[in-house]
């Protein structure tokens, strides 16, 4: 098996870069999505959420009010600390379910948003960044995501900055470009991870 840690900043393509891999064949783990669903009406996750925030960031469905929840954690450090505490280890859990799950020759990748930040290279055989310009970033973030320019600028400098990324890089996919340029780089990159599972699972 060969773990591979994707990340990239945000309005880098990193989701696209995702999904490509998976339609070649990689096991894709996608953090978001874990985080998303450990906290779902019922769970444990959201339990603990609602005991360590109180019952103010639950919709009146019962589901978590992410934009309320965001409003108190992203506006005070220490309430974003207590969060991870309790999101990030549901996270870890699941995700090592579903890699046990998958065939002893799969490429896994995972998917992690925050990998440069929260010191996860270590733990994959290989770190691929999805990278763009901070100006390409900004772009795609006012323009196709709509978001206000102040609010994509904030959310840029909250994660590592691209030399960070660049610097635990093994494989880097350039995505400064049009999506048509992408899927080339892609195909490169899943050629080369193909050949490193290869030589992992030679004899030494």
């Amino acid at each position: 098996m060969l773990k591979v840690g994707l990340t990239g900043g945000i309005g880098a393509g990193k989701s696209e870069v995702s999904r490509l891999l998976a339609s070649y064949g990689a096991v894709v783990i996608d953090s978001d999505r874990i985080a998303r669903e450990v906290v779902e009406p019922g769970t444990p996750g959201l339990a603990a959420v609602v005991a360590e925030f109180g019952k103010s960031v639950l919709a009146a469905d019962g589901s978590l009010d992410r934009p309320k929840l965001g409003g108190i954690v992203f506006a005070d450090p220490e309430r974003l600390k207590a969060l991870n505490a309790i999101v990030h280890p549901l996270v870890r859990d699941r995700s090592a379910q579903l890699e046990a799950a998958a065939a002893d020759d799969a490429i896994v990748v995972h998917d992690v948003p925050l990998l440069t930040e929260n010191g996860l290279a270590p733990l994959f055989d290989l770190v691929v960044v999805v990278d763009a310009a901070p100006h390409t970033q900004l772009d795609r973030l006012v323009r196709l995501r709509g978001m206000a320019e102040d609010e994509a600028r904030s959310r840029m400098a909250a994660q590592a900055s691209r030399d960070q990324r660049l610097a635990i890089a093994d494989l880097v996919i350039d995505n400064d470009g049009p999506l048509a340029d992408l899927e080339p780089r892609v195909r490169e990159i899943w050629e080369a991870l193909r050949e490193r599972a290869r030589d992992l699972s030679r004899p030494n």
